[in-house]
C-alpha cells in the first residue's frame, strides 16, 4: 500500500472520527425560567376572539332540498392585567398580585350587523385582583383566590330567579378561565426544567379549550424550542406549539357553573355537542434573561355538531375559529 494511500485513508478516517465527535456534542440547552422583580409590575393585554358559524345543512322545501342558512356571530373578550410581585423568593415561591385594569366585551350578530347590548359577566372582573403563587418554574401552586373569583363571576352570567327558573346569559368566563389558569404553560409543563430545553425539543401539556356554550372540553398541546434569538432585549425563545383534540380534562381544572339552569339564545335551543375536530398552531416568545413571556398567539378551528333540544329541526354543524394573544404592554 502506498504513502499516498494510506495518507487517504488517514484523512478519511479522520473526518469520519470527528464528525462523530461531532455528532456526540450535547446540544446547548435554555433554562426557562419565570423571574419577578420587586417593586416591577408587568402589564399584559389578552385577547380572546371567535368567529361563530352555525350552518343548518339543506333544508327541505316542498320536493326540493336547499341550502339551509348560515347564522354568523362573533364575541371578542380584551382585558388588560398587571402582576405585581408582592413576595419574590428567586429560589422558592413567589406571590403574585393580578388586577383586572379594564375588561371588555363586544358581541356581534354579523348577519344583522349590530353589537349585544347585555353587560357580560366578565365585565364584572374590572377592577378586581386575586393572588397567586408561583414557582421559578412557571407552575402556579396556589389557584385558591382564582377559584373563587371564576366562581363569583360565573354567578354573574344568571339572571335573578324567576317562575322560569335560573337562566344563564351568554358570557366569556370560559375565555377568562383559558387566559389566566394557564398563564406561562409553555415553560410550566416542561418535564425537566433544571435540566433546559434545546433546540428542536418537544414537550407535550394540555390546554383548556374557551367555548361559547356549556361544554367543557381540552387540546393536546405539542410545545416545540424552534430557535433562541439574541435581540436588544435579551435572548427570546421561539416556542411553538400545535393543538389537537384531548380525551379529557385535568381533575384539577374549575367547572364554573353548578345546579340545572337553561342558557338564553340560540345555543339555549342546541344541546348534545359532539366534537368532531380540533387543530391548529400557535407561537410564543419567552425572554430567556427576563424570565418573562413577551407574547403569545394561538389560533385554532373548532367543529362541532349539535342538535335541537326538541326535535324541531336538522341538527346543524358549527364551526368556530379561535384566536387567543397575549402582550406585553410596559413594566412600572
Amino acid at each position: 500500500m502506498t504513502m499516498s494511500l494510506l495518507r487517504t485513508l488517514f484523512i478519511v478516517a479522520a473526518f469520519f472520527c470527528l464528525s462523530f465527535l461531532a455528532g456526540c456534542t450535547p446540544p446547548q440547552k435554555e433554562l426557562l425560567t419565570v423571574d419577578f422583580q420587586k417593586d416591577s409590575t408587568l402589564r399584559y393585554k389578552f385577547v380572546s376572539s371567535r368567529d361563530i358559524v352555525i350552518d343548518w345543512g339543506q333544508m327541505q322545501k316542498g320536493d326540493k332540498k336547499e341550502k339551509g342558512r348560515e347564522q354568523r356571530s362573533s364575541e371578542s373578550l380584551e382585558m388588560v392585567v398587571a402582576y405585581e410581585p408582592v413576595e419574590v423568593a428567586p429560589y422558592g415561591l413567589t406571590t403574585i398580585k393580578a388586577t383586572f385594569e379594564s375588561v371588555k366585551v363586544i358581541r356581534r350578530a354579523v348577519q344583522k350587523g349590530r353589537s349585544a347590548s347585555a353587560r357580560d359577566a366578565v365585565e364584572s372582573l374590572s377592577g378586581k385582583s386575586f393572588t397567586f403563587t408561583i414557582s421559578p418554574s412557571g407552575k402556579i401552586e396556589d389557584y385558591s383566590q382564582l377559584k373563587e373569583l371564576i366562581q363569583e363571576t360565573a354567578e354573574n352570567a344568571f339572571r335573578s330567579k324567576g317562575g322560569r327558573g335560573r337562566i344563564k346569559n351568554p358570557d366569556m368566563v370560559s375565555d377568562f378561565i383559558a387566559t389566566q389558569w394557564f398563564l406561562w404553560d409553555a415553560v410550566a409543563s416542561v418535564r425537566n426544567p433544571v435540566e433546559g430545553v434545546a433546540v428542536g425539543q418537544t414537550w407535550n401539556s394540555k390546554l383548556w379549550v374557551p367555548l361559547p356554550m356549556v361544554l367543557r372540553k381540552a387540546r393536546d398541546v405539542t410545545y416545540k424550542l424552534k430557535e433562541v434569538r439574541d435581540t436588544e432585549k435579551g435572548k427570546i425563545a421561539v416556542i411553538t406549539s400545535s393543538y389537537s383534540p384531548a380525551e379529557s380534562l385535568l381533575p384539577e381544572w374549575p367547572q364554573p357553573y353548578s345546579g340545572s339552569f337553561r342558557m338564553s339564545g340560540m345555543f339555549g335551543f342546541l344541546g348534545n355537542y359532539k366534537l368532531i375536530d380540533l387543530h391548529g398552531d400557535g407561537e410564543e416568545l419567552f425572554n430567556i434573561d427576563k424570565g418573562r413571556t413577551e407574547q403569545y398567539e394561538q389560533n385554532f378551528d373548532i367543529k362541532l355538531k349539535a342538535s335541537m333540544t326538541l326535535p324541531l329541526g336538522p341538527n346543524p354543524d358549527i364551526n368556530i375559529k379561535h384566536k387567543l394573544t397575549m402582550k406585553l404592554l410596559e413594566e412600572k
